[in-house]
């Protein structure tokens, strides 16, 4: 249960960093029309977005270890975090909200170095950004087509 605890703390604790900041798919405008999306293509972001799930528990493991660095508990972060991007006042230490704005920092650092190896897996699998993108957004609007990623993604 404290193990499953721990990973539910981790998963949002990178949500809220990741809220905003690296999320490739992000960074457009919400896809209102359905687009056409070959099997060919579709089987490129499937393949591009299992990379990116890789990368993205790597910076988990640096994100952490900088949280470790900084002697900040995760659950103190996350509430931190959450109470700024709510625009909430933050109840916690203030000791507690130097380490979080020092973990903030070295994060933000890093996030040029994240991006980049994502784009990287990205092109690496012959799909330019700007489609991956693209794809991304239509999945949040077209459940035939997650259909047809899961049922790639399923082998």
């Amino acid at each position: 249960m404290l193990r499953l605890k721990r990973k539910m703390n981790v998963m949002l604790f990178c949500a809220l960093i990741f809220a905003g900041s690296i999320a490739i798919s992000q960074t457009q405008e919400p896809t209102q029309q359905q687009i056409s999306v070959p099997d060919a293509e579709l089987q490129l972001f499937a393949k591009a977005y299992q990379g990116i799930q890789v990368a993205q528990q790597d910076a988990q493991r640096k994100m952490i270890a900088v949280l470790e660095e900084q002697e900040i508990e995760i659950d103190v972060f996350n509430e931190i975090q959450q109470a700024k991007l709510q625009n909430q006042e933050i109840e916690a230490a203030q000791s507690d909200v130097q380490k979080h704005a020092k973990a903030v920092e070295k994060i933000e650092k890093m996030q040029p170095e994240i991006q980049s190896k994502m784009e990287k897996i990205i092109t690496d699998t012959n799909l330019a950004v700007e489609k991956y993108e693209q794809i991304a957004g239509a999945l949040q609007s077209n459940p035939d087509l997650v259909k047809r990623l899961q049922k790639l993604m399923a082998g």
